[in-house]
């Protein structure tokens, strides 16, 4: 095969690791957004739909969240519209970067999801002012929630599993930083590493 059917598969293949990804975000923040605007025309003004008695039921949360994901730091709508933002960028460059082979595909999986979640909730804001939240764990009284934070909380668990289980390799994560990045900061630790060791040689000499 010469380098030019190389170079054409590659483009190939990432442009449909895209496509697949961006197609997953989609249908994820739509299923998001299509229960909560269920949530607010059906459970809101009522007492809540009771789907395992005294344990889960579907509640809708009044006066409505405006803070992060289960009702946390309340009133900073603005600031929290930004860091979703900032977050998203930061996802979809290191999606970008991230190798398109079938070992990274659940690292794919995992930024979907942190991606979904991140533009629910940020969607939420920017339109409504606040986030609907209609999940509730009534055994425990856990603060009630949404799917886009089920998205971020499934996304955040994998992370830490797939980081302590599956790329545990220093070669996993080598794509995160640019090649050039981490060339720099090996010279400089040389270097440093050079100096030292010339700075104790000159040291027993002089003793």
């Amino acid at each position: 095969m010469s380098t030019g059917e190389e170079q054409s598969g590659k483009m190939d293949k990432t442009r449909l690791c895209w496509g697949l990804f961006l197609l997953g975000v989609l249908v994820l923040v739509l299923l998001d957004q299509l229960t909560k605007l269920w949530a607010a025309r059906v459970l809101k003004g009522t007492g809540g739909i009771p789907l395992i008695p005294g344990v889960f039921e579907l509640y809708y949360l009044y006066p409505e969240n405006r803070g992060i994901a289960f009702g946390m730091f309340q009133g900073g709508t603005v600031v929290f519209a930004v860091f979703s933002i900032i977050l998203i960028i930061g996802i979809l460059i290191l999606f970008a970067r991230m190798p398109k082979t079938k070992r990274f595909l659940p690292a794919g999986i995992v930024f979907a999801l942190l991606l979904s979640g991140a533009l629910g909730n940020l969607i939420d804001r920017c339109v409504r002012g606040y986030v609907i939240d209609f999940l509730y764990f009534s055994l425990i009284h856990f603060p009630v929630f949404n799917l886009a934070d089920t998205y971020v909380v499934c996304g955040g668990i994998l992370l830490v599993l797939f980081g302590l289980f599956l790329y545990k390799d220093d070669e996993d994560l080598a794509w995160v930083i640019p090649s050039e990045k981490r060339d720099k900061a090996a010279a400089d630790g040389k270097s440093e590493s050079d100096g030292s060791g010339n700075d104790t040689d000159q040291g027993g000499k002089e003793t």
